[in-house]
């Protein structure tokens, strides 16, 4: 399986595996058979055509249900957003984004994507560095330059935050059922999350004078040519590494990944191994989203997705949360899925989505900083993600 793994725990929880209720049918069939000990004849085959009925008005029942959690094309249904997050600039930086083309791990499009990006957060008050190392391509084994990307607003603060998502690209659109070895875009994935970021540095000069943030962008996310070969997350392992080897004076007090949240049809779940890792934060983004009116952000655990927020809560110890829309475009039987196919590409995302998502960041750390001010007079640990494990 890919590295963005789905379980759909409490799918199938909540509505039962259809899969399996059809294997019941045929059991329920074959007892007839075998209890008569020769076919059930009319009766059997009335009884056939019965469990083949139920089975597929439960089939589409499910799907109507799922179905119902998706949103109308272009419409996410949410709250109004303040016009300071500027959707129409937001979905301006991902067809940016998407205009360089592919951006695969020591491309030609990711150093344009590079030189691009640092002028841009340097130009939005940050200090922009990179964390470069090399990796050996899975391929001919040639050495291959890996850069993450760090832009820093006020790191003498007392408390800080990391922001992040990873800006390479797969290499070939490997899920699409038609052209596996085609031009992969990457809008959603690979392109949403650096979008909404750039959307967010607008904000980022005018924090809470307790409030420091780093922005860090990962590369070699999926540097992946064969599945089930090659591995994920190299980026982010490196950082993580690199952060528990050497760890600044002031470390973050918790994280927010970024990761196809473009979707035009926008449904964020609780991600299952952010609760695991980091519930307080997951639970105080989403208490947020409540607040402001966002009914994209469904406070129910859907995906347990494996991600760059694996290592920095694994090896880093920086309680992370994965913000991801992993139905790309809805949850419901027959509704084609965009991930890593040729279908991935700005006109199915959605900049009302990428600023109804950084609308709710934005607004959970300025939360943070009355949550900084309790801390301090009461001397205790807060809630919103201070402290979290």
């Amino acid at each position: 399986m890919s590295r963005k793994r789905d379980s759909q725990e409490a799918e199938a929880t909540l509505h039962g595996d259809v899969s399996s209720l059809g294997t019941t049918g045929l059991n329920a069939q074959e007892r007839l058979k075998n209890e008569s000990g020769q076919p059930a004849g009319r009766r059997g085959s009335w009884m056939t055509v019965m469990i083949i009925a139920v089975v597929i008005v439960g089939w589409l029942f499910v799907s109507a249900r799922r179905q119902s959690r998706g949103l109308p094309a272009g419409n996410t249904a949410m709250a109004d957003v303040p016009t300071r997050y500027q959707a129409d600039r937001a979905m301006r930086y991902l067809q940016e984004i998407c205009k360089i083309g592919s951006r695969v791990t020591g491309s030609p499009g990711m150093d344009q994507q590079q030189a691009w990006l640092k002028g841009f957060f340097a130009k939005q008050g940050a200090a922009v560095s990179f964390q470069n190392f090399e990796i050996r391509h899975p391929e001919d084994g040639s050495l291959v330059p890996v850069s993450n990307l760090v832009a820093t607003w006020f790191p003498e603060r007392p408390k800080r935050f990391l922001l992040c998502a990873h800006y390479d690209t797969r290499p070939f659109p490997d899920s699409d059922p038609r052209n596996p070895k085609g031009r992969f875009i990457g809008a959603n994935d690979g392109g949403s999350g650096v979008a909404a970021l750039m959307e967010l540095a607008h904000q980022l000069r005018d924090l809470p004078s307790e409030i420091g943030v780093d922005i860090v962008l990962f590369d070699a996310e999926e540097f992946v040519w064969m599945q089930g070969r090659d591995e994920y997350f190299l980026g982010s392992n490196f950082f993580a590494e690199k952060y528990r080897a050497d760890p600044p004076d002031i470390r973050y007090e918790s994280g927010i990944l970024l990761d196809m949240v473009g979707d035009r049809e926008l449904k964020i779940y609780y991600e299952a191994n952010s609760l695991r890792y980091a519930r307080d934060v997951a639970r105080g983004i989403f208490q947020t989203a409540r607040s402001l009116g966002v009914d994209a952000f469904v406070p129910r655990s859907r995906h347990r997705i494996e991600d760059d927020h694996i290592p920095l809560n694994e090896i880093a110890k920086i309680p992370t949360v994965d913000l991801i829309d992993f139905d790309y475009p809805r949850p419901g039987f027959g509704v084609p899925s965009y991930w890593h196919t040729e279908q991935d590409i700005p006109e199915n995302c959605s900049g009302q989505s990428l600023a109804t998502v950084v609308w709710v960041v934005h607004q959970w750390l300025l939360e943070q900083a009355s949550v900084v001010s309790a801390n301090v007079s009461g001397d205790q640990v807060g809630t919103n993600g201070i402290g979290a494990n």
